[in-house]
């Protein structure tokens, strides 16, 4: 959770949400109360040493004023930068390069959600209003001094230079990544992957890591998150850059206990095992086929109650029968947001974040096998979610019954009013307000303001961009139920101000 959260609800709740609905003004009456910045992090402590990976020479300079700025200046120094022409992307690159330069990627999670969290960020604000546009990335910006500090108190970890290193060929490369990756072995896969960055194309890398990311449930869906988040980023900032990412990548999938998996059958990699024989029962690879809304049902009922081994073998049932893997993937999605109206919390959340994650990967790929292997392993991770959660409590999102709300912008004011009080409310009258004709676009223009305004940690912007995003996939007639889900973690009109977003908007106004 970010340093400084404020108590007081600053601006008024009515103007909050008005705001939301397409005011750019509002920004003027913020909090201005700047809050705790932490223990800022000494140069001394950042300088680089000679076994430490090092980035292009145009970058470097803007990654180690991130790396070395204390956490106190940081927004204003990048302010500075940015009215004097860097760019959006160029502070995008140097905050994802000081992520993984920095913030060690075990656990696959806490910390390093300040790595996993830059393309949400970013997403965040590719659907924000002009006047929003930066507000994310300087909130992102914050997040990677906390875990930058945090991972200091736990022994400095850099991501090491691959200086004196035997490499492999470029033609042996992808051989020895695989070798390694299925062996568990992070020397081995290291060199390899280092290699295959400066010699394999974007989409011969990254279909190799689609499968290992979908490979496991150890740190309940983080590492298929990293995947796509990774690759997401690198279109953004530029391949350029992938050699130091795509290590930090492969290190954070081979994140395991004191077993090797290679040599062991743990309940996280079952799962895979299991599927890679049901995938050979496919009849066709191409899993296209007729949209069926009674299947997306049937699965999300196989969901609820199943086992995943139950999961999985109704996927390949339903793919046989003829069913286009799109319907199945909504009933995923919609058992993700069923999961989470369940059971609000981290895993919860997870649900949501891994179902989009692997949904991305499975859309992406351009491999027969591994897109019926990410659909697969998405449903039988939803049960292993369930499992995990232990004794929830009964509820069925197709059974979500609507509450009436005022149409407009009314009715988004009073859903998000409502938010803190009593979560299932809020979501019953988002459900009502769609199913009455009210606007996705406003509500979830509101929804990513009040994030911007209010959101303390990574799982905001993870869960927001995930869960809006999926909304807009989804079959028409499980939208405005997906979208009602989101209630259950997005923010509230009542949640208290993050007075970074003021010290954000001062910063960038100089």
């Amino acid at each position: 959770m970010a340093s400084g959260a404020s108590n007081s609800e600053g601006v008024s709740r009515r103007a909050l949400l008005s705001a939301a609905a397409g005011a750019t003004g509002a920004a003027a009456a913020w909090d201005a109360g700047l809050g705790a910045v932490g223990r800022p992090v000494s140069a001394q402590e950042a300088r680089l040493t000679p076994d430490q990976v090092r980035f292009r020479p145009e970058i470097e300079p803007l990654v180690r004023l991130i790396e070395e700025t204390p956490r106190a200046r940081l927004m204003e120094e990048i302010g500075v930068r940015i009215r004097g022409g860097t760019s959006y992307q160029q502070i995008l690159s140097g905050l994802m390069l000081a992520g993984v330069r920095n913030i060690q990627p075990r656990p696959v999670g806490f910390k390093f959600h300040a790595v996993m969290v830059v393309f949400s960020a970013h997403q965040a604000s590719l659907n924000s209003p002009d006047s929003d546009r930066w507000l994310p990335i300087l909130w992102a910006l914050d997040q990677f001094k906390s875990s930058q500090a945090d991972q200091l108190k736990a022994g400095k970890w850099t991501l090491s230079s691959l200086s004196g290193r035997e490499l492999p060929s470029a033609e042996k490369a992808r051989e020895q990544f695989t070798r390694g990756m299925d062996r568990w072995d992070e020397a081995m896969a290291d060199a390899a992957v280092a290699r295959l960055a400066q010699t394999a194309g974007p989409t011969e890398l990254f279909e190799l890591f689609f499968r290992y990311g979908a490979r496991d449930f150890r740190d309940i869906g983080h590492k298929a998150i990293y995947v796509a988040n990774a690759f997401r980023t690198l279109q953004v900032i530029g391949w350029e850059h992938s050699e130091p990412i795509v290590r930090s990548l492969a290190y954070a999938l081979l994140q395991r206990g004191n077993v090797n998996p290679a040599d062991a059958d743990e309940p996280a990699d079952r799962p895979w095992r299991k599927n890679l024989e049901r995938v050979r029962q496919l009849r066709s690879p191409r899993l296209a086929g007729r949209t069926d809304p009674n299947a997306t049902r049937e699965l999300l009922v196989t969901l609820r109650d199943g086992s995943p081994d139950d999961a999985s073998e109704a996927v390949i049932r339903l793919l046989n029968a003829g069913v286009d893997a799109g319907s199945l993937w909504d009933g995923v999605v919609a058992g993700a947001g069923e999961l989470i109206m369940r059971n609000p919390g981290l895993i919860g959340i997870h649900c949501v974040t891994t179902a989009n994650a692997l949904r991305y990967a499975g859309r992406t790929s351009g491999n027969d096998e591994t897109r019926a292997m990410t659909l697969l392993q998405a449903a039988a991770f939803m049960p292993m979610f369930r499992s995990a959660m232990g004794n929830v409590p009964p509820g069925a999102l197709d059974r979500l019954e609507p509450l009436p709300v005022a149409a407009g912008g009314a009715g988004v004011e009073e859903i998000f009013e409502s938010i803190r009080p009593d979560r299932t409310h809020a979501a019953r009258k988002t459900l009502g307000y769609l199913e009455a004709g009210g606007s996705a676009t406003e509500l979830m223009t509101a929804a990513r303001r009040l994030i911007f305004r209010k959101g303390t940690n990574s799982h905001d912007y993870k869960f927001s961009s995930a869960s809006l995003e999926d909304t807009l996939l989804l079959a028409p007639e499980w939208q405005a139920r997906f979208l009602a889900t989101a209630m259950f973690n997005l923010k509230g009109a009542r949640d208290a101000d993050n007075p970074l977003a003021t010290r954000a908007l001062s910063a960038l106004k100089g």
